[in-house]
């Protein structure tokens, strides 16, 4: 007797059964971040040609490496003299709050850390990309003074003094022979040393990304990354701007050149890339191995009684706070930025913003960043109510002669700003987004670090009422 066991098209039934459930097993979606596969980048192959048979020395100076460069690449000096790292300015732009366009950079503009190159050449120029500006004469259309060694230098031995010139130590023949393609040390050089010391500016900047640990930075860390993986470089040209000396994004780096918009798997995460930036989960905290400096007060310099401390006061330049593994604080930023401009006036009652990111609750364009914002009390004009930038290096700068006076009649001659003979000091604050030290994808934000009593992010700051799990998001 035939039972329903017994039936053959019984087994091809039960057969079919298990191929499609171990099919719908294996392609199911699912609930994890998206595979490096995913991404749109790939690691370019770095083209690196030995020079040292081709280079030939010895050289006195660095403009005598540079003609040697441009034997062999004729057009790479012109190429880097368009650019914003040559002129210190960038292209013209309308500034917020100011009338006509402005052409803006390092050169010209104020800020809360040094103050201002203006009569400060020799000292702030060592992190130019080229030789001798040692005062507003310096000519820009020179070739020769374009340092193609600061970027190039394959010994990690390349250091730059006064003016931009090679300091006297450096073994020019040795670092013109060693050169190729820019690694972070180059790119660090100046960037993690800005403002006259390491993690003076940048809290997403310093020595622990020369040789990163995955925690310091997943990308140049666990994935091997170069500065110029994502500031991709034509022609010398290179992409990535900063909110200290710009307005706007333009020529930007962004997270979406190589991640999707909406990046997740988990629904609820991609919904919150409409109000919050890729930055604000995956860079929990800046300045994770070395600190950075947090507040600046000038006010406090020229006391030759304190003890020495380059954390803490020095003579030159006053008191200092530092910290490390800091909580950033966090705006609504579109991309556009308002802009302290020389000669602006303040009220030295309020803190003044030397620089603020723009965007609101209410702008569409925006959304929640992380910042390190760095505070100071730097000193003004009392007569014009304006900020000055005092000459402190060189003759008759306040690091000679501790005479703040003279100091600030010398940088008014070298911004043209006036002087009323009447000085004190006030409190600013400048803001600076944070896009390096990402850290792996399980130390990024959770649900609780927002999302709870004890939550990071004040909604009431950030125009909600409360938190949106409770009250909604943003209408």
């Amino acid at each position: 007797m035939k039972t329903f066991f017994t039936q053959p098209w019984v087994y091809v039934l039960i057969a079919i059964a298990i191929v499609v459930g171990l099919a719908t097993f294996l392609l199911r979606p699912q609930n994890r971040h998206p595979q490096p596969s995913s991404t749109r980048f790939e690691k370019p192959f770095r083209e690196h040609m030995e020079h040292a048979h081709l280079v030939n020395g010895p050289f006195a100076t660095g403009q005598e490496v540079t003609a040697e460069c441009l034997k062999c690449h004729p057009d790479a000096a012109r190429d880097m003299m368009k650019t914003a790292h040559w002129k210190w300015v960038g292209a013209e732009v309308e500034v917020p709050d100011h009338k006509g366009k402005h052409r803006i950079g390092k050169r010209n503009l104020i800020n809360n850390f040094c103050i201002g190159i203006q009569g400060n050449w020799a000292s702030c120029t060592r992190c130019h990309a080229g030789y001798g500006w040692e005062d507003d004469s310096f000519d820009f259309e020179s070739e020769t003074s374009v340092d193609c060694l600061v970027c190039h230098d394959g010994t990690g031995s390349y250091q730059k003094g006064a003016a931009g010139n090679p300091k006297k130590e450096v073994n020019l023949e040795a670092v013109a022979k060693s050169v190729g393609y820019p690694k972070r040390n180059n790119c660090g050089l100046c960037h993690n040393f800005g403002g006259g010391g390491m993690g003076v500016k940048h809290g997403d900047l310093d020595a622990s990304l020369n040789h990163p640990m995955e925690n310091d930075d997943v990308h140049m860390g666990k994935l091997d990354f170069l500065c110029i993986d994502c500031h991709q470089t034509r022609k010398h040209d290179i992409p990535g701007k900063s909110m200290s000396v710009s307005v706007n994004q333009e020529n930007g780096v962004f997270c979406t050149k190589c991640h999707a918009e909406a990046p997740h798997a988990d629904a609820r995460i991609n919904a919150h890339v409409n109000s919050v930036a890729c930055e604000t989960c995956h860079i929990p905290s800046y300045a994770r191995r070395n600190p950075t400096k947090t507040h600046w007060d000038w006010s406090k310099a020229g006391d030759s009684t304190r003890p020495e401390d380059p954390h803490h006061y020095l003579k030159i330049k006053g008191e200092f706070q530092y910290a490390n593994d800091i909580i950033p604080e966090y705006r609504w930023y579109n991309g556009t930025a308002a802009r302290y401009l020389l000669g602006d006036k303040i009220d030295p009652s309020l803190v003044t913003a030397i620089n603020r990111p723009l965007g609101s609750i209410r702008d569409k364009r925006a959304k929640i960043y992380p910042f390190k914002v760095h505070y100071a009390v730097q000193p003004y004009d009392v007569g014009n109510l304006t900020l000055v930038v005092p000459t402190t290096s060189g003759d008759g700068g306040y690091w000679h002669d501790f005479d703040w006076d003279k100091a600030f009649a010398l940088g008014a001659k070298a911004t043209g700003l006036a002087y009323s003979g009447k000085f004190g000091f006030t409190n600013t604050e400048m803001y600076w987004p944070l896009s390096h030290m990402v850290t792996p994808k399980a130390d990024a934000l959770t649900c609780n670090d927002c999302h709870s009593d004890t939550g990071r992010l004040n909604w009431e700051a950030l125009g909600y009422e409360g938190d949106p799990i409770e009250t909604g998001g943003r209408k």
